[in-house]
């Protein structure tokens, strides 16, 4: 959106501040996992939350939890909180979720991606370069299982 548009509509979208809320980085087998051949088995776990501050101002914190193991042996785990805060208003209510659910943490990936990229390394391992996520897939995914819950209940 430009910002003629934005003015247009009334609507605004602004990031305050970007930062790392947590960090943390364990190599419970070290240093013997060094000594094994490199073939793991990465496992990603993602959240989203997004939580109002003020008025049109919203906390977004996307965690991410990376474990990498060989066979049954944990080489290392590494949890990353990349939080923003963004002032978000003139959007129609329906339209907020998907801000704080999806848009955000668009935003917010590239950092998480680099901070756990520099802690694998920092840490000996070879470099880990999370791929892409689709937040409006997962988003609308989400959304889905968020409707047949309600049904169901």
């Amino acid at each position: 959106m430009t910002d003629n548009e934005q003015q247009q509509s009334g609507a605004e979208f602004t990031i305050q501040r970007i930062y790392t809320k947590d960090i943390s980085f364990e190599t419970p087998n070290s240093p013997a996992i060094f000594r094994q051949q490199w073939r793991p088995r990465i496992n990603v776990d993602l959240n989203t939350n997004g939580t109002a501050l003020e008025d049109g101002v919203y906390e977004v914190v996307l965690s991410l939890t990376v474990t990498a193991k060989l066979e049954e042996t944990t080489a290392f785990l590494v949890e990353v909180q990349q939080a923003g805060i963004f002032t978000i208003k003139g959007i129609e209510e329906k339209d907020l979720p998907v801000m704080l659910g999806s848009f955000c943490p668009n935003i917010l990936f590239p950092y998480a991606r680099e901070a756990i990229s520099d802690l694998v390394t920092k840490g000996g391992f070879p470099q880990l370069l999370l791929a892409p996520v689709n937040f409006d897939a997962l988003f609308a995914q989400h959304q889905e299982k968020s409707k047949q819950q309600q049904a169901t209940h």
